[in-house]
């Protein structure tokens, strides 16, 4: 494989979070913001999330895989966020639908760098890492939730938009 190739297919492999994933945290703080014992169809996850209901299948069948919602089947049928999966982290939502994360190929464990015995860049990737997991592992889908509502009443008295800091 030609060098070019093979390190754009690394950088894409390594460096970016697929749709999938982002679906999959924003069904998870969508169900999240509901009330416990709600269940919700996948047209009205799809229709939350703005995306294709068929592609969104996928992503529920992985997040109901890795017990981080209940799906049910039948009339009464949806899917739902137990109170005791409201803690569920973006670290655990991302990592379920894509598989451990690393900023770089020199970070995986299960390979071995030549280089990160002397390579600067090395140190540079490995605190970038760690601060990437730590944030990813603090945000709940709970508190985003809680954040998002409190956005949406803000939008809605005010009629503006909020201003992050």
């Amino acid at each position: 494989m030609h060098y070019a190739n093979r390190r754009k297919q690394v950088c894409e492999q390594f460096m970016q979070l697929t749709r999938a994933a982002d679906y999959a945290v924003r069904v998870m703080i969508h169900l999240a913001g509901l009330p416990p014992g709600t269940r919700a169809s996948r047209s009205q996850l799809a229709e939350a999330a703005e995306c294709p209901e068929q592609f969104l299948s996928k992503v529920l069948q992985t997040l109901s895989r890795a017990g981080l919602m209940v799906s049910h089947r039948g009339n009464t049928g949806g899917f739902e966020l137990p109170e005791k999966h409201r803690s569920v982290t973006l670290l655990q939502i991302v990592e379920s639908v894509e598989g451990p994360i690393r900023l770089n190929a020199c970070l995986d464990e299960d390979q071995s760098c030549p280089r990160s015995g002397w390579c600067a860049g090395h140190l540079v990737w490995a605190e970038a890492q760690r601060a990437m997991l730590e944030v990813l592992r603090s945000a709940t889908v709970r508190e985003l939730a809680q954040r998002s509502a409190t956005v949406r009443n803000f939008e809605r008295i005010s009629g503006e938009e909020p201003k992050w800091n």
